[in-house]
Protein backbone atom coordinates (compact mmCIF):
# COMPACT_ATOMS: atom_id res chain seq x y z
CA UNK A 1 0.00 0.00 0.00
CA UNK A 2 1.09 3.40 -1.01
CA UNK A 3 1.59 6.71 0.89
CA UNK A 4 -0.63 7.81 -1.92
CA UNK A 5 -3.29 5.32 -1.14
CA UNK A 6 -3.13 5.94 2.46
CA UNK A 7 -2.66 9.60 2.75
CA UNK A 8 -0.99 12.30 4.55
CA UNK A 9 -3.05 12.04 8.47
CA UNK A 10 -1.04 9.22 9.44
CA UNK A 11 1.53 11.83 9.80
CA UNK A 12 -0.81 13.75 12.14
CA UNK A 13 0.81 10.94 14.88
CA UNK A 14 3.13 8.92 13.10
CA UNK A 15 4.63 7.02 16.21
CA UNK A 16 0.82 5.48 17.05
CA UNK A 17 0.14 4.34 13.61
CA UNK A 18 3.31 2.78 13.57
CA UNK A 19 3.06 1.22 16.78
CA UNK A 20 0.01 -0.31 15.75
CA UNK A 21 0.91 -1.06 12.18
CA UNK A 22 4.28 -2.08 11.13
CA UNK A 23 6.36 -1.50 14.12
CA UNK A 24 3.60 -3.40 16.06
CA UNK A 25 6.14 -6.58 16.69
CA UNK A 26 8.17 -3.67 18.86
CA UNK A 27 5.03 -2.03 20.89
CA UNK A 28 4.21 -2.21 24.31
CA UNK A 29 0.77 -1.32 24.46
CA UNK A 30 -2.00 -0.39 27.35
CA UNK A 31 -5.33 0.42 25.83
CA UNK A 32 -4.84 3.55 23.76
CA UNK A 33 -1.16 3.77 25.04
CA UNK A 34 2.17 2.45 23.51
CA UNK A 35 5.36 3.09 23.50
CA UNK A 36 8.44 1.32 21.84
CA UNK A 37 10.72 -1.66 23.59
CA UNK A 38 13.19 0.65 25.82
CA UNK A 39 16.31 -0.39 24.00
CA UNK A 40 14.60 0.05 20.61
CA UNK A 41 13.25 3.49 20.36
CA UNK A 42 12.50 5.90 23.41
CA UNK A 43 8.98 7.24 21.74
CA UNK A 44 5.51 7.01 23.12
CA UNK A 45 2.37 7.50 21.66
CA UNK A 46 -1.34 7.88 22.49
CA UNK A 47 -4.06 7.04 20.19
CA UNK A 48 -5.81 10.31 21.05
CA UNK A 49 -4.23 13.00 23.02
CA UNK A 50 -7.75 14.52 23.45
CA UNK A 51 -9.27 11.41 25.57
CA UNK A 52 -8.12 11.62 29.32
CA UNK A 53 -8.31 7.62 29.00
CA UNK A 54 -5.37 7.88 26.57
CA UNK A 55 -3.02 10.03 29.13
CA UNK A 56 -4.40 7.10 32.33
CA UNK A 57 -2.99 4.26 30.26
CA UNK A 58 -0.35 5.94 29.49
CA UNK A 59 0.43 6.81 33.11
CA UNK A 60 -0.20 2.95 33.81
CA UNK A 61 2.34 1.83 30.71
CA UNK A 62 4.88 4.11 32.04
CA UNK A 63 4.74 3.96 35.91
CA UNK A 64 5.02 6.85 38.50
CA UNK A 65 7.52 9.44 38.00
CA UNK A 66 8.86 8.61 34.27
CA UNK A 67 9.47 11.08 31.89
CA UNK A 68 8.51 10.71 28.59
CA UNK A 69 8.74 12.69 25.27
CA UNK A 70 5.55 13.28 23.08
CA UNK A 71 5.41 14.90 19.51
CA UNK A 72 2.84 17.06 18.25
CA UNK A 73 0.95 16.91 21.56
CA UNK A 74 0.48 20.50 22.96
CA UNK A 75 -0.28 21.41 26.44
CA UNK A 76 -2.31 19.09 28.84
CA UNK A 77 -4.03 19.25 32.40
CA UNK A 78 -4.92 15.68 32.64
CA UNK A 79 -4.63 14.72 35.89
CA UNK A 80 -1.50 12.68 36.66
CA UNK A 81 1.02 14.48 34.36
CA UNK A 82 2.74 17.53 34.08
CA UNK A 83 4.13 19.19 31.04
CA UNK A 84 7.79 20.04 30.95
CA UNK A 85 10.51 21.60 28.51
CA UNK A 86 9.36 21.62 24.46
CA UNK A 87 11.90 22.38 21.80
CA UNK A 88 10.12 23.55 18.23
CA UNK A 89 10.21 20.88 15.60
CA UNK A 90 9.27 20.26 12.21
CA UNK A 91 7.95 17.68 9.53
CA UNK A 92 9.03 17.47 5.90
CA UNK A 93 8.09 15.14 3.10
CA UNK A 94 9.41 14.06 -0.07
CA UNK A 95 8.61 15.46 -2.86
CA UNK A 96 10.99 15.55 -5.17
CA UNK A 97 14.24 13.45 -4.27
CA UNK A 98 16.37 12.08 -6.00
CA UNK A 99 16.30 8.29 -4.83
CA UNK A 100 19.34 6.19 -6.02
CA UNK A 101 21.05 3.49 -4.74
CA UNK A 102 24.80 4.35 -3.37
CA UNK A 103 27.36 1.95 -4.81
CA UNK A 104 29.42 2.75 -1.65
CA UNK A 105 26.88 2.28 0.29
CA UNK A 106 26.63 -0.53 2.96
CA UNK A 107 24.16 -2.16 4.66
CA UNK A 108 24.74 -1.61 8.72
CA UNK A 109 23.22 -4.40 10.85
CA UNK A 110 23.36 -5.59 14.83
CA UNK A 111 27.21 -6.15 14.50
CA UNK A 112 27.79 -2.56 13.53
CA UNK A 113 26.03 -1.07 16.80
CA UNK A 114 28.99 -0.40 18.86
CA UNK A 115 30.19 1.47 16.00
CA UNK A 116 26.69 3.31 15.04
CA UNK A 117 26.90 4.29 19.08
CA UNK A 118 29.84 5.98 19.23
CA UNK A 119 29.53 7.91 15.93
CA UNK A 120 25.60 8.95 17.21
CA UNK A 121 27.57 9.96 20.61
CA UNK A 122 30.34 12.21 18.67
CA UNK A 123 27.90 13.84 16.18
CA UNK A 124 24.12 13.41 18.17
CA UNK A 125 21.60 12.92 15.52
CA UNK A 126 18.89 12.26 17.66
CA UNK A 127 18.09 9.06 20.41
CA UNK A 128 19.59 5.83 19.11
CA UNK A 129 19.40 2.89 21.18
CA UNK A 130 20.79 -0.67 21.16
CA UNK A 131 17.95 -2.08 18.86
CA UNK A 132 17.10 0.88 16.66
CA UNK A 133 19.11 -0.49 14.02
CA UNK A 134 16.27 -3.12 14.04
CA UNK A 135 13.63 -0.64 12.75
CA UNK A 136 14.47 -0.53 9.59
CA UNK A 137 17.26 -0.45 6.71
CA UNK A 138 20.40 1.57 7.61
CA UNK A 139 23.03 2.17 5.68
CA UNK A 140 26.61 3.26 6.03
CA UNK A 141 29.96 4.55 4.57
CA UNK A 142 33.55 3.58 5.83
CA UNK A 143 36.41 4.70 5.38
CA UNK A 144 39.35 2.74 5.86
CA UNK A 145 37.34 0.28 7.66
CA UNK A 146 36.02 3.25 9.99
CA UNK A 147 32.13 4.14 9.79
CA UNK A 148 32.14 7.55 9.44
CA UNK A 149 28.84 8.01 7.73
CA UNK A 150 25.19 6.54 8.24
CA UNK A 151 21.62 7.19 7.87
CA UNK A 152 18.65 5.12 8.39
CA UNK A 153 14.70 4.49 9.01
CA UNK A 154 13.07 5.02 12.18
CA UNK A 155 9.31 5.74 12.59
CA UNK A 156 7.11 3.49 9.83
CA UNK A 157 3.30 4.43 9.82
CA UNK A 158 1.76 2.94 6.92
CA UNK A 159 3.10 4.10 3.55
CA UNK A 160 5.81 6.00 5.05
CA UNK A 161 8.86 5.83 6.34
CA UNK A 162 10.87 8.37 8.43
CA UNK A 163 14.41 8.85 7.63
CA UNK A 164 16.48 9.48 10.69
CA UNK A 165 20.30 9.18 12.18
CA UNK A 166 21.64 10.92 9.74
CA UNK A 167 25.36 12.04 10.68
CA UNK A 168 28.60 12.47 9.47
CA UNK A 169 32.12 12.28 11.58
CA UNK A 170 33.15 15.51 12.12
CA UNK A 171 36.58 14.54 10.30
CA UNK A 172 34.27 14.27 6.96
CA UNK A 173 32.10 16.66 7.02
CA UNK A 174 31.41 18.77 3.85
CA UNK A 175 31.84 15.50 1.17
CA UNK A 176 28.49 15.38 0.79
CA UNK A 177 27.82 12.06 2.41
CA UNK A 178 24.76 13.15 4.37
CA UNK A 179 23.10 13.94 0.99
CA UNK A 180 24.00 10.38 -0.63
CA UNK A 181 23.01 8.02 2.46
CA UNK A 182 19.44 10.23 2.95
CA UNK A 183 19.23 9.81 -1.02
CA UNK A 184 19.83 5.92 -0.85
CA UNK A 185 17.67 5.18 1.94
CA UNK A 186 15.28 7.17 0.41
CA UNK A 187 15.89 4.91 -2.90
CA UNK A 188 14.83 1.90 -0.58
CA UNK A 189 11.28 2.92 1.00
CA UNK A 190 10.39 3.83 -2.95
CA UNK A 191 11.00 0.66 -3.91
CA UNK A 192 8.67 -0.66 -1.21
CA UNK A 193 6.37 1.64 -2.24
CA UNK A 194 6.25 3.97 0.50
CA UNK A 195 7.20 8.21 0.98
CA UNK A 196 10.15 9.16 3.02
CA UNK A 197 9.72 11.61 5.69
CA UNK A 198 11.66 13.43 8.59
CA UNK A 199 11.73 15.43 11.40
CA UNK A 200 14.19 17.85 12.55
CA UNK A 201 14.64 20.62 15.05
CA UNK A 202 13.49 23.74 13.92
CA UNK A 203 16.26 25.74 15.06
CA UNK A 204 18.59 23.36 12.63
CA UNK A 205 18.55 25.81 10.08
CA UNK A 206 21.71 23.77 8.08
CA UNK A 207 19.81 20.69 8.26
CA UNK A 208 16.41 21.99 6.97
CA UNK A 209 18.24 24.01 3.93
CA UNK A 210 20.06 20.63 3.35
CA UNK A 211 16.56 18.74 2.85
CA UNK A 212 14.88 21.37 1.14
CA UNK A 213 18.29 20.95 -1.30
CA UNK A 214 17.31 17.76 -1.74
CA UNK A 215 13.95 17.63 -2.67
CA UNK A 216 12.35 17.79 0.73
CA UNK A 217 9.28 20.09 1.63
CA UNK A 218 7.73 21.42 5.33
CA UNK A 219 4.38 19.74 5.93
CA UNK A 220 3.85 20.88 9.56
CA UNK A 221 5.41 22.60 12.28
CA UNK A 222 5.36 20.37 16.10
CA UNK A 223 6.79 20.89 19.35
CA UNK A 224 9.07 17.52 20.84
CA UNK A 225 7.80 18.44 24.47
CA UNK A 226 8.47 16.05 27.86
CA UNK A 227 5.97 14.72 30.44
CA UNK A 228 5.99 13.41 33.51
CA UNK A 229 3.69 11.69 35.25
CA UNK A 230 3.24 12.93 38.85
CA UNK A 231 4.02 10.40 41.88
CA UNK A 232 1.11 8.05 43.31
Amino acid sequence: MSAKTVGRDVLDNPAWAALSGPHARFAEVRGQAARYQTDVAPWHALADARDPDAWTDLAALVGPGAEITLAGVGETDHRGWERGPAIAGVQMIDVAVRAEPDPDAVPLGAADVPEMLDLVRRTQPGPFRQRTVEMGTYLGLRSAGRLVAMAGERLHPPGWTEISAVCTDPAFRGRGYGTRLVRAVAAGIRERGETPFLHASARNLTAIRLYESIGFVLRKRLTFAAYRTTAG
